[in-house]
């Protein structure tokens, strides 16, 4: 009796592990969107205004008194 449940739940536990990972073009798609994120980001950050607002905290920064 305990032989075929056992048996069961080792089958419906194997069934559970099929996923191996990630495929080649999976992982593809992470990367372009990454590189796409990354590239938003360096626009964002390099713009006038984000400079100019950076380099305001950053002397703001250096300049305060403790």
């Amino acid at each position: 009796m305990f032989g075929k449940i056992r048996a069961v739940v080792v089958r419906w536990c194997g069934a559970c592990r099929q996923d191996a990972g990630m495929v080649t073009s999976e992982y593809a798609m992470g990367i372009i969107a990454a590189v796409g994120f990354a590239v938003l980001l360096y626009k964002v950050v390099t713009s006038g205004q984000v400079q100019a607002e950076l380099q305001d905290i950053v002397k703001k920064a250096l300049s305060a008194r403790m």
